[in-house]
């Protein structure tokens, strides 16, 4: 009897192992589907934004020019519309009129242009802070 479990194990062994192969692949498809459809959800995500800001802006007439929260919920909203600032009081149900006023005639630079990329900022940024800490007395030292 012994001959016979003896044979019978590595057959045995041999099958879990390939039943392990099964699961691998079977998990590495489902984890490439749900890879695959992330990917969907995110491009259409992408593209649905791209979409709404395109459509908004064509003939947009109404522009946010700041906003600051005062508490919780509740926030204090500058909105432009055509040549008039409102200022508004945005909280979780309603939202109020507080001031009305005339736009400046300097107004804020829309940002038309995408911003410029976080490295070349941090450059200037950089060069402007080297700028302000040169000064005469520091260079005097240096050159001794």
């Amino acid at each position: 009897m012994s001959v016979a479990t003896s044979s019978a194990q590595p057959s045995v062994d041999a099958l879990s192992g390939g039943d392990a192969l099964v699961g691998m692949a079977a998990l590495g498809k489902t984890a490439a589907a749900l890879a695959l459809v992330i990917a969907i959800i995110l491009v259409c995500t992408s593209l649905l934004k791209r979409w709404q800001q395109h459509r908004f802006d064509q003939g947009a007439r109404l522009r946010i020019v700041g906003t600051t929260a005062v508490g919780n919920r509740e926030r204090v909203v500058v909105v432009e519309v055509e040549d008039t600032w409102l200022v508004l009081g945005v909280s979780s149900g309603r939202i109020s009129k507080l001031h009305e006023r005339p736009a400046p005639l300097d107004r804020p630079p829309t940002p038309e242009s995408p911003p410029s990329r976080f490295s070349q900022r941090l450059a200037n940024a950089l060069a402007k802070n080297r700028g302000k800490s040169a000064s005469p007395s520091s260079d005097s030292q240096h050159s001794s």
